[in-house]
């Protein structure tokens, strides 16, 4: 006798969502649940997949307990608590109303925004403490991208002339 019953029609969604599902954890899940509709054992289906059997338990019953939601819902992580997003999500547009503005215009000395300047830029007038690296993904979220400037003076070849066209005689 099976330990979880199924439904035709989420025997064929979980076999459907073995062939599409990139996570791992979905996959895993989704396996358990299978076997133990054809009845497997939960200490077999534990050891197969490499958990307790507490897991196996808990997957069946969030399976169980989620039967309203479409069939992913029901077999992916709950939300879990964490730590706050910087800036409240308010830093992509913060950083697009400042970004075409000379930076000297608003007191700093560069000539071109650099991930550090709008780092403290979102400090001293927004009062938003977020990392180097917060910037720079919000920059790449915007599609912006730009080239640090080289502090030295272009060298000509010997043979600049030439390639102009001319000679290297002078």
């Amino acid at each position: 006798m099976a330990f979880l019953t199924l439904s035709a029609l989420e025997l064929a969604e979980l076999q459907l969502l073995l062939h599409e599902t990139p996570l791992a954890k979905e996959y895993r899940r989704a396996l358990a649940i299978l076997w133990l509709a054809e009845g497997e054992a939960v200490d077999a289906v534990a050891v197969l997949l490499d958990v307790s059997r507490q897991t196996v338990y808990n997957w069946v019953w969030r399976f169980q307990e989620r039967r309203g939601l479409p069939l992913r819902a029901r077999l992916c992580d709950a939300p879990r608590p964490g730590r706050p997003r910087s800036g409240q999500g308010d830093i992509d547009r913060l950083i697009a109303e400042v970004i075409d503005e000379d930076p000297r215009l608003l007191g700093y000395n560069g000539v071109v925004w650099t991930a550090p300047l709008l780092q403290r830029y979102l400090w001293q007038r927004c009062r938003l403490k977020v990392s180097r690296k917060t910037v720079s993904r919000a920059l790449d979220r915007l599609g912006m991208h730009w080239k640090r400037p080289r502090h030295q003076l272009a060298l000509r070849s010997d043979t600049w002339r030439q390639s102009k066209g001319g000679s290297n005689a002078a």
